[in-house]
């Protein structure tokens, strides 16, 4: 395509990936009480376990209305990631060989269900980081907790344990296209470590370390995971090309 073409493909892409997410953010405009409901409770289970007084404030008038509209916006980016990351992928598909595009589909396949799972993970672990943060908190004192800063942290959480859990489908896509080797990677396994914990620090909302350590652990585990298929990937590509 000459660039005037791509750039409209851009546009055009980026218009339908918008309006899926404002159709999300509807839908988490109704889903907003049982999600806050839900991530209140590990809040409302330290205060109960621990007899101190630990609660989500709400600090002004307009406090509650503009933390739904944030949160109903992260819901929604949730909610409507298998149509944006459609539109990642239509967007690339027509650079791409014909062969190229059915592995590119594929690897979209791979991607929303790691996503999907990211999400429950962060899900999973919010709970528990927040029963060891508030741990922390001195006996006879309160815990005022903004409600803002407190929803904006769990959704961004759970928001980047999910985009975090995409990206070995990139690294295998790389490698199964050949423009990146297994040996590649795995070479560079140490600057992988580094960054991914150097990821995982400014993805996280909080500066706390067992937040980092929660993310950077399975990210860690899933970049050797795709190391793994890409060997596996090469080997079978050598097993076909005939002997010279």
């Amino acid at each position: 395509m000459p660039l005037a073409e791509h750039l409209r493909e851009f546009r055009k892409r980026l218009v339908l990936a918008a309006a899926g997410i404002a159709v999300g953010m509807v839908a988490g405009w109704f889903l907003y009480t049982p999600v806050f409901e839900a991530l209140q409770s590990p809040v409302l289970e330290a205060a109960e376990r621990d007899d101190a007084l630990v609660t989500v404030n709400f600090s002004g008038v307009a406090t509650a209305l503009d933390m739904q509209i944030k949160m109903s916006l992260l819901i929604g980016l949730i909610v409507s990631a298998p149509w944006w990351l459609y539109q990642l992928w239509a967007f690339i598909a027509p650079g791409l060989h014909r062969r190229e595009r059915r592995y590119t589909f594929g690897f979209l396949g791979a991607a929303i269900p790691l996503f999907a799972s990211g999400v429950l993970f962060g899900w999973w672990v919010f709970p528990r980081a927040i029963t060891i943060l508030t741990g922390f908190t001195p006996e006879g004192a309160a815990n005022f907790l903004d409600a803002q800063t407190f929803m904006t942290f769990a959704m961004r959480l759970i928001l980047a344990f999910g985009l975090a859990f995409v990206f070995p489908v990139v690294m295998i896509a790389l490698t199964w296209t050949g423009l990146v080797s297994a040996r590649t990677w795995l070479r560079g396994w140490r600057w992988a470590v580094f960054l991914i914990f150097l990821a995982a620090a400014v993805l996280t909302p909080t500066p706390d370390a067992v937040t980092m350590l929660f993310m950077a652990g399975p990210m860690v585990a899933l970049y050797f995971a795709a190391v793994g298929v890409g060997v596996l990937r090469e080997r079978a590509v050598r097993g076909r090309t005939p002997a010279a």
